[in-house]
């Protein structure tokens, strides 16, 4: 297929790589500098499993020209959320109406909002369950596990997409899976104020216990709101809090089980405060607030940590290395 990504980040440069990889004529659709480096260099992908694969740039389009989408089969959509709806402009002004658009990004908002702006066109919902962070101008590395998963249509897009490194399946429950995606990545901010990697965090118990009170606050909030949520691990997602409650030598034999996270990672919102940008905390922990407040469910923590999160944006600084009592909010 002739698959364009619009929005040439980490997560689009990692799976765009693999995809040229695998057979697919790949554009990659970014800004001038990000793709100057892959031009010069071509583009290198590796992850904690040893994965280490470099797709010359030959092999690749490189382009800031959204008029590149007319030439798509399909669109996959990985741009961060404040960018979602100028990108649906470009796709209604460019890609075929033929053209499926797959969200690959966090939240729920970004697929509903292509839905809007691109009426009776194929648009589904993905979820993408590993982080990749930047090791350099060309290079990408996927520091933790997990399988895509697309919401089923026709076309066996999901089997079309997998390749070597790359499994995609199709879910008829695909809202559910992001809630569960959601639920966990709400500890993006967490570790992005906390200044540890997730592996530092994820092996002190009181971290864990923060992580877990402010699951369990998501879930009792989705429980009112009558909303499904699909577990993103083997475990039920209601589960998942007592999990991280447990004391550190049982999580460790459990977590070793369900979740590859390399030594070195840290959650996405962590470099984005560090680069400067602007976060998707208003598509995590905001979901959150806003459903809590309309079904009358107090969110404390969620509260709190957006509030966080939003200062330490403003303020400009880098991660700010709070402590778990710095963070939690007073009884």
């Amino acid at each position: 297929m002739r698959i364009v990504i619009a929005g040439a980040g980490s997560i689009g440069c990692f799976c765009g790589g693999l995809l040229a990889a695998g057979g697919h004529e790949v554009t990659l659709l970014g800004r001038a500098p990000l793709l100057d480096g892959i031009e010069r260099r071509g583009l290198t992908v590796t992850d904690f499993s040893g994965l280490m694969l470099t797709v010359a740039s030959e092999r690749l389009i490189l382009t800031i020209d959204p008029g590149c989408l007319s030439g798509a089969d399909l669109v996959i959509v990985s741009v961060k959320t404040s960018a979602t709806a100028d990108m649906a402009s470009a796709i209604a002004t460019h890609a075929p109406v033929s053209a499926p658009v797959l969200s690959w990004q966090n939240g729920l908002e970004n697929a509903r909002l292509l839905r809007t702006r691109l009426p009776g066109r194929d648009i589904r919902a993905g979820m993408v369950p590993f982080n990749v962070v930047p090791m350099d101008e060309a290079t990408w590395h996927r520091a933790s596990s997990g399988d895509i998963v697309i919401a089923a249509g026709p076309g066996g897009l999901g089997a079309a997409l997998s390749v070597p490194g790359l499994p995609v399946s199709e879910s008829l429950r695909i809202e559910a899976v992001q809630w569960g995606k959601l639920v966990i990545n709400l500890n993006n901010a967490l570790n992005a104020l906390s200044g540890l990697t997730l592996v530092e965090q994820l092996s002190d118990r009181g971290w864990r216990r923060l992580m877990a009170d402010q699951m369990a606050e998501a879930l009792g909030v989705l429980r009112a709101a009558g909303i499904p949520v699909a577990a993103t691990t083997p475990l039920p997602a209601w589960v998942s809090p007592h999990i991280l409650r447990l004391p550190d030598a049982l999580f460790a034999r459990i977590a070793a089980r369900m979740l590859t996270v390399d030594p070195s990672a840290r959650s996405s919102m962590a470099y984005d405060l560090d680069a400067g940008r602007a976060t998707e905390i208003a598509s995590l922990q905001g979901e959150i607030i806003r459903l809590g407040g309309a079904h009358g469910v107090a969110t404390p923590i969620c509260s709190r940590v957006a509030a966080l999160i939003d200062s330490a944006t403003a303020s400009g600084t880098t991660a700010p290395r709070l402590s778990v009592a710095q963070i939690a909010p007073p009884d």
